[in-house]
């Protein structure tokens, strides 16, 4: 087991030096990516349908997350007696280009920048911005299913079309239904009033999704939802901050009362990645301006570094026995 960086050279703390996804090494060569992992910000919120604000959620979360990056070598997590991210290489390749109010271009952008990651072979970490980020990202995907997506989130987004949007942040699930490689969806969470109507959960359901709300993933438990998802499967997974109760995460644009406690996700994620590989994540609508605590940003970067952990970790388990 490596011993923590910072025993030689400089200590860099926090708050000193660049500020990158885990003070990673920055690449701006998009041709040439080398790395485990790729963290790419598309601060498009464009999307939104209320309070704005989700696109400065990459820069913060890039902050935050600089807490988890003070010199060690790994993560070890003593309930778990695993040291996650050793060995793991994670670069910031910056943000996709914004073009403001048009969505068609800024999207294509998204979905040029996830396509690099994957011709690269690392894996995708994409930070909102809205939720309708996620439709590029997932487009990206072309030819390379068949996945499954998992989405934590308060709301279905699985509108259709209204008043001719169709790539707000109510519609990407919808729009990743077509897509002829996702095979399937568990979508935990919903709850409360959303933009997505009865017609809409049927809908979802007629596409092959599992909806599960806070109180029934409570009621089944973590073994009992992980039962529900395929296994042995790829899984695309997209997390809207707003999947978490407000009392941890108010800063973003539609909260929602009675949403998740932070191991109530993590549980849930931990188990998905023993399962199956996750090829893909995407992260959205933290929207730091509405917390000024900075807690939300906190606890997205928190579920991303953990999450990233678990992937390499499922991936070394499933690679020791196959």
């Amino acid at each position: 087991m490596s011993e923590n960086a910072y025993e030689k050279g400089r200590l860099n703390l926090p708050f000193v030096g660049f500020c990158t996804f885990a003070k990673s090494r920055t690449c701006e060569d998009w041709d040439n990516i080398q790395a485990d992992v790729a963290f790419m910000g598309a601060p498009f919120d464009c999307g939104t349908q209320w309070r704005s604000g989700a696109r400065m959620g990459p820069r913060s979360i890039r902050e935050a997350s600089t807490l988890f990056s003070f010199g060690h070598s790994g993560a070890y997590s003593y309930e778990d007696d695993v040291m996650y991210l050793e060995g793991v290489e994670i670069v910031d390749i910056g943000d996709a280009d914004m073009v403001h109010t048009n969505t068609e271009k800024s999207h294509a952008n998204i979905e040029y920048g996830v396509r690099k990651m994957l011709d690269a072979g690392v894996l995708p970490v994409v930070v909102g911005g809205d939720h309708s980020v996620n439709a590029p990202c997932i487009r990206a995907f072309e030819g390379r299913g068949p996945i499954h997506i998992i989405q934590i989130d308060a709301h279905l987004d699985f509108v259709d079309e209204r008043h001719g949007v169709r790539f707000g942040h109510g519609n990407p699930i919808r729009r990743a239904s077509e897509q002829d490689f996702v095979t399937g969806m568990t979508q935990l969470g919903i709850r409360n009033v959303s933009s997505s109507n009865r017609a809409d959960h049927k809908a979802a359901e007629a596409a092959g999704s599992t909806i599960l709300s806070v109180r029934d993933v409570r009621r089944l438990g973590t073994q009992g939802v992980l039962d529900l998802i395929p296994k042995g499967v790829n899984y695309y997974i997209t997390i809207d901050i707003d999947g978490f109760d407000p009392s941890i995460a108010p800063g973003t644009g539609t909260p929602s009362h009675g949403g998740f406690q932070y191991y109530e996700v993590m549980e849930v994620l931990q188990g998905v990645a023993l399962a199956g590989d996750v090829v893909g994540i995407d992260l959205c609508e933290v929207a730091p301006d509405y917390d000024h605590s900075g807690s939300t940003s906190i606890l997205a970067a928190q579920v991303l570094m953990n999450l990233i952990g678990y992937v390499f970790h499922g991936r070394q388990l499933r690679q020791q026995n196959p």
